[in-house]
């Protein structure tokens, strides 16, 4: 309103000035106001358009979904609402849903893995509502050192009994006879990361670790251990591996019909390597999206455009359905 006041203040008195003045130079003086105000009201409606969002979001969870997260909130911040501010933290999965599942915690858990019927029984007791999303397809990877040059084929089978603690191996000769006669130095992410809890309990099937296997909270240790160490192997997704091909090499995984090399191409659950993909995800607390503008523009700016920095971060896309569903379900919640 004082805006639009001073508008007409000036307006009288530009007219008053004009009248004084020839026919001419009040049409001049009139038309050049009106593009003048025409400018200024659209450069106004731009800001608002881009600037009318303010507030933070918290992210914390997945180191594996840590990466593609991000840049979505990289892209958020710099292309939609500059004045938003988007944290995106890596705890790891399980200690992210201990971030997530309390009162007045984090906004967005990520995880590379579903969460737990317990860990739902949280949410209801915090009182608040859980909305999972997928957000990607990621490859379960096992890298080995880049001098490593008998390991780089190795059967699911194979790969199963080096980490599993019934699974008679302590040596590389002891999987194949022309291995060298060295000792497996067996490594992977601690049991904070949703990755170690896929691996036990879906290619392990809940069957404890062989002795002696070195479990490390962040997933950047692991990447220096392997690429410093000819007889090291570990595990994590393939999006880490991606960004660090050039310190580790990954191991191709015959699941019976041949070697299959983790690729986006063969990442999929319907796809080669099938055996070893998994979805990964992100989960928000429903009630502060619906209190909070800003939370939930990030989660429909999320859905929106997460396929397209997926294959950027080592991840394979979602089916646009998939996507699809999500977006309409958070229209919903407007």
């Amino acid at each position: 309103m004082k805006k639009f006041l001073l508008f007409v203040a000036m307006v009288a008195v530009m007219f008053v000035a004009a009248a004084c003045g020839s026919g001419n130079e009040e049409t001049t003086t009139e038309s050049n106001e009106q593009t003048a105000s025409e400018q200024t009201e659209g450069n106004e409606t731009t800001e608002e358009a881009t600037a009318d969002l303010e507030g933070s979001v918290v992210v914390d969870g997945s180191g594996t979904v840590y990466p593609l997260m991000s840049v979505v909130a990289e892209e958020y911040m710099y292309t939609e609402q500059e004045n938003v501010s988007v944290e995106v933290s890596r705890a790891g999965t399980s200690a992210g849903f201990g971030r997530f599942l309390v009162e007045d915690g984090t906004d967005f858990n990520n995880a590379s893995r579903q969460i737990k019927d317990e860990e739902l029984a949280e949410a209801d007791a915090a009182g608040f509502e859980v909305m999972e999303m997928k957000v990607a397809l990621d490859g379960l990877t096992f890298v080995i050192n880049k001098e490593n040059d008998w390991a780089t084929e190795l059967t699911k089978e194979e790969l199963i009994s080096i980490f599993h603690h019934d699974g008679g191996v302590e040596k590389w000769s002891d999987i194949r006879p022309e291995f060298p006669d060295e000792e497996i130095h067996a490594m992977g992410p601690n049991e904070n990361h949703g990755t170690y809890e896929f691996f036990y309990e879906a290619i392990l099937e809940k069957e404890d670790l062989v002795d002696g296997v070195n479990l490390q909270q962040e997933y950047s240790t692991l990447v220096n251990l392997v690429s410093e160490d000819v007889n090291g192997i570990a595990f994590f997704g393939f999006g880490y591996y991606v960004n660090n091909q050039d310190k580790l090499q990954a191991v191709n995984v015959d699941f019976g019909d041949g070697p299959i090399e983790p690729s986006l191409d063969t990442i999929g659950e319907e796809a080669e390597y099938a055996p070893f993909t998994r979805p990964v995800f992100t989960y928000l607390n429903v009630d502060k999206a619906k209190a909070n503008p800003q939370v939930l523009d990030f989660a429909l700016f999320t859905a929106n455009n997460v396929n397209e920095f997926a294959g950027q971060t080592g991840f394979a896309p979602l089916p646009d359905e998939e996507v699809q569903a999500y977006v309409e379900v958070l229209e919903g919640l407007k």
